[in-house]
């Protein structure tokens, strides 16, 4: 029998490649351009203690703004779904495609979307989908999935972009990305044109007017949203704010903390579908209110993930999501968020392992725009998974015993020089390159510091006093 796929197994075949190397200098630069747009930007710490409060009172209150939001969107002539399952949101899509004799659907970025699986569904169905967003649109053409959730091709070259395009859409071969923008443009110009339905993600919901905030860098959210003559928006029952001051607030972090933007090159706000007096714009508006796990995480200890803005600065200062890359994590949510937000929604297996693929440094709560306490939550889940014994036998009984042994000054002081007496036989200049036993995890990729002769309290009392 073939061992499982795990978060560690993914990761050690990733590690080192090109496509976790290109990973590594996408999110540096995301991280760097963060960091200069937050140090310009006086106000990002006022705004971030007021975008967490935003959040948190709009889940505190969620029902009562779910039903306001509904409400509003039928006075407006949209219609509101409700679906429990991702089951039940990929049915309702379908039943509004078949009513309206849609047989072509354009999309843009969503993970809501790649969450429940909608493509998939749609294919099944016979209904062809398009992703136009050039990322999604790549990483569609490859036969791929995203690896960053604002940046879905982080991991490939222009390169292989350009050996991809010459290859699935006859383009003469390019790695400027200039020329790939404009194949890109080209080939999805006539598919915006022919489309009967366009499906989008929402990234703030906004209960006073019953509006959608779709946040992009790309024209083709405006696009798949006003030419095809039904718009279906996606979205997760927690993207919801109270009121239009309080969306203002959130898009003034949202952008800064994900590219370093002042702005997002588009901020589209849609309020109900065409008028009989506007000169474009879906004749039908159908907001898919999606729960699939967010009730069960509303009522259990993090709760709080929900209020993420999906961002992805958490992604890019991680040392292990710069390591590894977003294909480690084996599913649509990565990174620090990701290891919270997918057991949540999808339970602890086969996901518990997700929690400790963490150094617990912190840097993740220290840029969220939101102040999302990451490493208590990421403690939570891993006490949980202690707690329903999935953690191997070997690790739970080694860590009692270092509990009892840390504890205790004088056991600890033996501890340390036996540690130093038994290490010298494997350390080789200072430092241990091969460990047995479960200690192969840590020496198969990094040396271990040989355990000092000498602890520092007993250097202190010999150079210092006591």
């Amino acid at each position: 029998m073939s061992e499982p796929v795990t978060f560690l197994s993914r990761a050690e075949a990733l590690i080192g490649t090109p496509e976790a190397e290109a990973v590594e200098r996408g999110v540096k630069k995301f991280a760097d351009r963060r960091d200069v747009a937050v140090a310009e930007f006086p106000m990002m710490d006022e705004l971030r203690d007021r975008s967490r409060a935003i959040r948190l009172h709009a889940l505190r209150n969620l029902d009562r703004l779910l039903a306001h939001f509904a409400d509003q969107v039928h006075s407006q002539g949209g219609v509101v779904h409700w679906a429990g399952d991702a089951a039940e949101a990929n049915d309702i899509v379908v039943s509004i495609l078949r009513g309206t004799e849609a047989h072509l659907v354009v999309k843009s970025k969503s993970m809501v979307s790649e969450e429940i699986e909608v493509n998939d569904r749609l294919h099944d169905e016979g209904i062809k989908v398009v992703e136009t967003d050039l990322g999604e649109f790549i990483v569609q053409l490859a036969g791929d999935t995203p690896s960053h959730i604002i940046a879905p091709v982080l991991h490939k070259t222009r390169q292989e972009i350009g050996e991809l395009f010459a290859r699935r859409l006859g383009a003469a071969y390019s790695e400027d990305p200039f020329e790939l923008n404009r194949i890109a443009r080209e080939h999805l110009r006539e598919t915006f044109l022919r489309a009967d339905a366009g499906i989008s993600g929402v990234n703030l919901a906004v209960a006073e007017t019953g509006s959608l905030v779709l946040v992009t860098n790309e024209g083709n959210g405006r696009l798949i949203t006003t030419a095809p003559r039904v718009h279906i928006a996606l979205m997760g029952m927690e993207r919801i704010v109270s009121r239009w001051q309080d969306a203002a607030v959130v898009l003034e972090t949202l952008a800064r903390s994900a590219t370093g933007q002042r702005h997002a090159s588009y901020t589209n706000v849609i309020t109900g579908p065409r008028r009989s007096d506007d000169p474009d714009g879906p004749e039908e508006l159908h907001v898919v209110i999606i729960d699939n796990g967010r009730a069960d995480i509303l009522s259990g200890s993090t709760a709080e993930i929900l209020a993420c803005i999906r961002c992805g600065a958490c992604l890019n200062v991680c040392p292990v999501f710069r390591t590894a890359g977003g294909h480690a994590y084996g599913s649509v949510y990565s990174g620090p968020m990701g290891a919270i937000v997918t057991p949540g929604l999808h339970g602890m297996d086969p996901w518990w392992e997700l929690p400790y693929a963490s150094t617990l440094c912190g840097a993740c709560e220290e840029v969220c725009p939101v102040r999302i306490q990451i490493p208590r939550m990421l403690l939570e889940l891993r006490r949980q998974a202690a707690a329903e014994g999935r953690l191997p036998g070997w690790l739970e009984k080694g860590m009692s015993r270092y509990a009892k042994t840390a504890s205790d000054p004088r056991r600890w002081a033996r501890a340390k020089r036996w540690a130093s007496r038994l290490s010298a036989p494997v350390a080789t200049r200072g430092w241990i390159s091969r460990l047995p036993g479960p200690g192969r995890g840590w020496t198969a990729s990094r040396d271990l510091p040989k355990p000092a002769k000498e602890s520092f309290n007993d250097w202190w009392r010999a150079n210092r006093g006591t």
